[in-house]
């Protein structure tokens, strides 16, 4: 066949454009970082417009510069960061208010105050997620109840409501297009995951109108053609970002585990055609839906991994690029017991504490830049621990984890994952295993590969990584001194 497949990854803090080949070889990319914006402690927004842009410059500069042109493209893969939500005007296609990204935590009070009316059961039942403001459902709330005239115009059938990827599918498709994919439908709160439908009682009691809403879509479908690049192709794939990166690497068996080490940490587990209720503060969602078959997983989410590291790098200047902590903690003195806890939006899975806050412990006058980077390091390593504890408790059996995300280029942070969660850790090839899930899915479409069994062919380990003694004794030590500095961080006792 001879023809490409682009994946457009569109995430937390930039966007990527990437060519893969019909064997889903890694050809070239181009990527491009956008502005947060915190307007206020504990919001997080982006411009919707440096979305959009973004988008359309990686993924023209990516044509460019591979010399391809639209028909050389069988389809488009699209994933992205999920929760964010947006509301925009049909018909100008204008955001009225700024992206509320999923790290945002404003609703805060809103949710606690649903969880006192004891509703938390019925919607976990419903849509497998616990109350919290990371979800889009009281995003989509607080923009029509604080945007000037927002809620009669949505009463009116004016706007529209979406996650990333819907309200890239409307913009690709120059406004004729209003769909999402059921993984991105899942995180929204409103999405009924046995009956594979919006809950008319959960839009009531957040009082969103119907009409706002997208169709929901199978992840393999025909989602739309864009013109935009210079020529028709067509979108054929789309999936939240951690849903894309456990296609990505091809854990289509029960049992079978990635976790995604980028802004955040992101562990799923496939639980197959079963949606397994989490009892230890964990969420169901949909791993991906296809030819009508929806497959589960139970997933932990942590908000803050790889953005702690861009802190140290940004904010403290203790680096100038991020690939500089694997040498740098090696000079870290081996008696510290410095202790981080990076809660600067609230602590997620299994804790579920927005009011919590990022917290230094153990500092003595001998601690520096060394033993601040690594215990950074090692709170991200802990924060995995703590989900896949909470994990096993509810049932999910795994005896090894897939890793990827931006952070994987570091051995020691893969080594030490291995260490201490006591499991084989496997590195892929191509650590992007988001954009490739994409180009996975619109492969699909295209017709490149026949099923999902199909794609266990492309998957290939880089390395592994087996739990040492005397690195797993050391580990679990320090991980038992961070538990208890989590319990002096949450917000209540």
């Amino acid at each position: 066949m001879n023809k490409k497949i682009v994946a457009i990854d569109q995430g937390t803090s930039s966007t990527r454009a990437v060519l893969y080949d019909d064997n889903f070889h890694f050809l070239s990319s181009v990527q491009e970082e956008f502005s947060q914006f915190y307007p206020e402690d504990g919001w997080v927004e982006h411009d919707p417009e440096d979305i959009l842009n973004s988008v359309y410059s990686v993924t023209k500069k990516l044509f460019l510069e591979s010399g391809i042109n639209p028909a050389d493209v069988a389809s488009i893969g699209i994933t992205n960061q999920r929760e964010t939500t947006l509301v925009w005007d049909r018909l100008s296609g204008k955001a009225i208010y700024p992206a509320i990204v999923w790290q945002d935590r404003r609703t805060a009070s809103f949710c606690e105050e649903l969880r006192s009316l004891g509703l938390e059961k019925e919607i976990q039942s419903k849509t497998g997620l616990l109350i919290d403001p990371y979800f889009s459902a009281s995003k989509v709330s607080w923009v029509l109840d604080n945007v000037e005239g927002a809620r009669r115009k949505a009463e009116n059938g004016d706007l529209a409501f979406g996650t990333v990827d819907s309200f890239l599918l409307w913009h690709l498709s120059s406004g004729k297009v209003h769909k999402t994919d059921v993984t991105n439908a899942s995180r929204t709160m409103l999405f009924n995951l046995m009956e594979n439908k919006w809950d008319s009682d959960l839009l009531k009691l957040f009082n969103i109108p119907d009409n706002m809403l997208p169709l929901v879509c199978d992840n393999v479908d025909d989602f739309t053609d864009t013109d935009l690049f210079g020529g028709s192709i067509n979108i054929g794939g789309v999936a939240g970002d951690q849903q894309a990166a456990l296609i990505g690497q091809c854990c289509f068996k029960t049992g079978e585990a990635k976790s995604t080490f980028g802004t955040g940490c992101f562990v799923l587990v496939n639980t197959g055609d079963e949606m397994l209720l989490s009892k230890n503060k964990l969420i169901s969602t949909i791993a991906y839906r296809i030819n009508g078959k929806t497959i589960f997983g139970l997933e932990g989410s942590v908000f803050v991994a790889g953005s702690a590291v861009q802190w140290l790098r940004d904010n403290l200047n203790f680096f100038s690029n991020s690939g500089e902590t694997e040498e740098l903690i090696k000079s870290a003195a081996s008696s510290s017991n410095v202790v981080v806890v990076p809660a600067f939006t609230g602590l997620g899975a299994p804790y579920w504490d927005a009011d919590a806050r990022g917290a230094i412990y153990g500092l003595t006058r001998d601690s520096g830049i060394p033993e601040i980077t690594l215990a950074t390091l090692e709170s991200i390593v802990f924060q995995a621990k703590s989900l896949l504890d909470a994990m096993k408790k509810d049932g999910a059996n795994f005896c090894e984890l897939k890793i990827d995300g931006g952070m994987v280029a570091n051995s020691w942070f893969n080594q030490e994952l291995s260490n201490c969660l006591g499991i084989d850790v496997k590195r892929p090839k191509n650590i992007e295993t988001t954009s490739l899930g994409a180009a996975y899915l619109a492969g699909l479409k295209a017709g490149i590969c026949s099923d999902l069994n199909s794609l266990t062919n492309f998957w290939s380990s880089d390395q592994d990584f087996v739990p040492l003694a005397s690195g797993t004794n050391n580990s679990l030590s320090k991980y038992k001194l961070w538990c208890k500095a989590v319990e002096r961080t949450k917000s209540k006792f």
